[in-house]
């Protein structure tokens, strides 16, 4: 299975996906290039910005929109 089929079905199920996460799970470094390949596929995936750790670093939460 590829990283693009992997994330696909990740987020299929409802769940919701960071950087970290993806490159853990996934070993996926490049979190916004696969979700640009899903987008182009015609999946609607959506990411919002949001800020976590002590250090308040942004990272982006990418989920898949319901119809």
């Amino acid at each position: 299975m590829t990283q693009t089929a992997a994330i696909l079905s990740f987020l299929r199920a409802g769940r919701v996906l960071t950087p970290l996460d993806a490159l853990r799970r996934f070993g996926c470094l490049r979190l916004a290039a696969r979700a640009l390949d899903l987008r182009h596929a015609g999946h609607d995936v959506r990411c919002r910005l949001v800020v976590v750790g002590p250090q308040r670093k942004r990272v982006g939460l990418y989920w898949l929109a319901t119809p």
